[in-house]
This record gives C-alpha cells, sequence and structure tokens, in this order.
C-alpha cells in the first residue's frame, strides 16, 4: 500500500477511535443507538451522486499531487467536514445548501482537470469550503434515534473510503493519459453542472 495512503488510513482510524471512545464511556447501555448511527453514517456518503462525485474526486485530484503531499486533500476534506457536521448537527445552515453542494461538484471537477497546476494552497482550500458544505448536509440529516459521534464516525470512514478508490482512479488515470484524467474531470463536472442545474 502507498506510504500516502497508508498515512490516510491510520488518521481516520485514530480519528475514528478518538471520537468511538468517548461515546462508549458516556452511552453504555445504547448499543442499538450507537449500531443504527454508525451504519446511518457509513451509508449517508453513498446515498446522493453529489456525496459521492464529490468525495472519489477529492481523491483522484489528491493522485495529482507530488508524493508526499497526497495526503493533504483528504485529510482537510475530512476536518471541515466534521466541522462542518457538527455545525449540522447543532442547526446551523445556509440558504441554497443543496444548490452549493451541488456547485461544489463542479469546482472539485474543475480542480481535478487542471491538476496539480491549481496550487496546493488553492486545492486545499477549495477543499475545505466543500468539506465544511457537505458536512453541513451529513450533521442536518442524522436520523431520529441516531447519536453524533458514532454517526459522524461512520460518514468519515465512508468518506475517507471514497477518498481511497478516488485516489486509485485518479492514480491510473494520471499514469495513463492526462486527456484520460481530463476526459473523467469534464464528466463529473457535467454530472455536477446536472445536479446545480435541478435544484436552482
Amino acid at each position: 500500500m502507498n506510504t500516502s495512503l497508508r498515512s490516510l488510513t491510520g488518521a481516520t482510524l485514530a480519528l475514528s477511535l478518538g471520537l468511538a471512545a468517548p461515546l462508549a464511556q458516556a452511552h453504555t447501555g445504547h448499543d442499538h443507538g450507537l449500531t443504527l448511527s454508525l451504519t446511518q453514517g457509513l451509508a449517508h456518503p453513498f446515498t446522493g451522486w453529489d456525496h459521492l462525485l464529490a468525495m472519489l474526486t477529492v481523491g483522484a485530484w489528491s493522485a495529482t499531487l507530488p508524493a508526499g503531499r497526497r495526503v493533504l486533500a483528504p485529510g482537510v476534506f475530512l476536518a471541515a467536514l466534521l466541522l462542518g457536521g457538527l455545525a449540522g448537527w447543532f442547526g446551523w445552515t445556509l440558504p441554497g445548501l443543496e444548490a452549493a453542494i451541488a456547485l461544489s461538484v463542479v469546482a472539485l471537477a474543475g480542480l481535478w482537470f487542471v491538476g496539480s497546476r491549481a496550487g496546493v494552497a488553492t486545492g486545499l482550500a477549495l477543499i475545505a469550503a466543500a468539506g465544511a458544505l457537505h458536512g453541513l448536509a451529513h450533521g442536518a440529516e442524522i436520523g431520529a434515534g441516531a447519536l453524533f459521534a458514532g454517526y459522524a464516525v461512520g460518514f468519515m470512514l465512508g468518506s475517507a473510503l471514497l477518498h481511497a478508490v478516488g485516489w486509485l482512479a485518479g492514480q491510473g488515470l494520471t499514469q495513463w493519459s492526462v486527456r484520460l484524467r481530463q476526459g473523467a474531470a469534464a464528466l463529473v463536472g457535467l454530472a455536477g453542472m446536472a445536479l446545480l442545474i435541478a435544484r436552482v
């Protein structure tokens, strides 16, 4: 396994255990609620094209970066996702959030299209904004009976898995052909535009 991918996996597991430990102490006797929360959270990134495409594209863009920096994009996205999730859980929202999430898919596709030419700082700023938007939606959509910590562990793990899949796909496309990578990014951008048009 690639060193960057191992680092991402390790960081995600550490964060998950950190979230789960206080949950286990504070909610003993609530195994059903924990199971429900984990299941809902893990499934959520897979239940909408906007979330699915965004997570995959973040991973794919990270494959265009130098080897030592590839873990940054998923790490920044996951941190912003968690903070946005907390904000959404507390009831914070933004006008036109669903349209903004669709627009984030278009923006991330554009980032992947230009690859490392966007610059690491610019790319990470965009990824942080996208992560916060997706987190707001995740946090606002916690089902009845779900516990936030368990739900957060679930959607963080689901998102990290999609980042890893996106990284593998992006790595393959980057090695094969720049044109092929840009074509895939353009298709993601078109899908994001279709989602945006449907929501405005």
